[in-house]
């Protein structure tokens, strides 16, 4: 019983010289190292432990590291609680897209804040917090890693983080992150769609009955800095969430996911696509105001707005992300393409109608050609009549069928001409209808066309906007 007795004594001044030394590398005058190396000392604390704490204050409406009072003191510590860690992210910078592969590059930092009992340190002290740079292998921290992203970029510099404890025992770890971002994107609908890219962070061995993540302060955007560059990468919205379960790669951990949404340079694409490639296609459309036999200007419009969209379109084509499926600018490409070579058939086919032999002797008089005369009367009949019949030379006066008054040839009266009226019972001769004169054929095409093209390039133009545009 007295041995029982002085190991308690002994025990109890233990205990008094352990409080008095561990005041006294609390008082003023003692070095943050200094106080961290006592912090620190193996034989009251270990890494390998997580920090056994709950409280919601800490949780979602946080008060200042810098507030001496220490999170949780009117509530009960749960040792088996989970430890709730405040994760913040503020946007540095965007680089430039790359369009082939849906990547975009984004820095920012992570910030994450906990509460660690062990921690607490003396009011007594002159420092507001202890930064913990050096002490970063011999302190806990939360096993934070992303997932649902690209790939990681080394850091520009080798120490990209910063770790500061408080007073209260609050710990806040501040990294430094660069990733490359695999996004999702309707290529189908290229370059109408808006991008979006998303990474989610999670601990690697704690579940969520261990550690919870939270966003601080229940924020829902991610915060900006006010020299965030974005180098050609237009980011138009950002959602802080947590990870869905369905969506969640493991159910059972914590996890918070940031989407970031992006949209194209759509005044780029019309810049250097889609005005030059509408002007390309109605410069080929010239062709059809010039002379049916022009043929030097109307070969040379024709093939040089060939080659000038296969140029451009193919050193356009290098930049567009590599799929299977039809795109918008496959579409583009391909109606622009059509219009051109048609437009260059055309001539082809005026060139060559023109150029044929009359099957009669036929005499074409350039001021007798119904289109320009009768355009209206010419476009009714389409696909019926061409044109109105030529009529043989010396006989313009004559109509092509007779009234029951009028006076016909008649061939009942014996080797001798003679008339009759058209309703005297003889056998009237009728005169068949004569082709149109090929010349006269190929300026009719030329007039055609001159309506059909720019309208049906037209109705595509407007099609292909709303169309495409309504998707995005």
């Amino acid at each position: 019983m007295g041995l029982f007795v002085e190991l308690l004594r002994a025990a109890a001044i233990l205990l008094i010289l352990w409080h008095v030394r561990g005041s006294d590398f609390f008082e003023e005058g003692k070095s943050d190292k200094e106080i961290l190396d006592n912090l620190l000392v193996t034989t009251r604390y270990d890494k390998r432990l997580r920090p056994t704490v709950q409280d919601a204050d800490f949780c979602c409406g946080m008060r200042s590291p810098s507030d001496p009072r220490t999170p949780g003191s009117s509530r009960q510590h749960l040792p088996g609680g989970p430890l709730t860690v405040n994760v913040s992210v503020l946007l540095l910078s965007l680089a430039s897209p790359d369009e082939s592969s849906l990547k975009y590059e984004v820095e920012f930092l992570l910030q994450q804040q906990w509460f660690d009992p062990r921690l607490k340190y003396s009011n007594k002290s002159e420092y507001e917090f202890l930064n913990a740079i050096h002490h970063h292998n011999d302190i806990w921290l939360p096993d934070t890693y992303f997932i649902m992203h690209g790939d990681f970029k080394d850091p520009l510099i080798p120490v990209h983080f910063a770790l500061r404890i408080y007073r209260n025992g609050t710990v806040s770890y501040l990294m430094r992150r660069h990733l490359i971002l695999s996004c999702q994107g309707h290529l189908h609908i290229f370059p109408f769609d808006d991008p979006q890219c998303s990474f989610a962070m999670e601990s690697i061995s704690y579940e969520q009955t261990a550690i919870t993540y939270v966003w601080k302060n229940d924020e829902d955007t991610l915060r900006k800095s006010p020299s965030l560059t974005t180098l050609n990468a237009y980011l138009i919205s950002n959602r802080t969430v947590t990870c869905p379960t369905k969506s969640s790669w493991r159910g059972n951990y914590s996890c918070l996911k940031v989407d970031l949404i992006f949209t194209r340079d759509r005044a780029f694409y019309f810049t250097t696509v889609f005005i030059p490639g509408i002007i390309l296609v109605t410069s080929s459309f010239i062709t059809f105001w010039l002379e049916w036999n022009a043929v030097p200007a109307r070969v040379m419009i024709g093939v040089t707005t060939m080659l000038n969209f296969f140029t451009t379109s193919n050193s356009f084509r290098g930049t567009l992300p590599v799929v299977s499926n039809l795109t918008a600018m496959n579409v583009w490409d391909g109606v622009c393409m059509c219009f051109i070579y048609a437009s260059l058939l055309e001539f082809v086919c005026v060139n060559y109608v023109g150029r044929k032999r009359p099957l009669h002797n036929v005499v074409y008089r350039p001021g007798e050609n119904p289109v320009t005369q009768r355009l209206p009367a010419v476009l009714s009949r389409i696909g019926i009549i061409m044109a109105s019949p030529l009529v043989r030379q010396g006989d313009k006066n004559k109509r092509e069928t007779s009234g029951p008054n009028e006076i016909v040839s008649c061939t009942n009266c014996g080797p001798n001409p003679c008339t009759h009226a058209a309703n005297n019972g003889c056998a009237t001769e009728v005169r068949k209808k004569e082709p149109p004169h090929p010349i006269r054929v190929a300026k009719t095409i030329d007039v055609i066309a001159r309506i059909t093209f720019p309208t049906a390039y037209a109705v595509f133009l407007i099609f292909f906007f709303i169309h495409y545009k309504g998707f995005s």
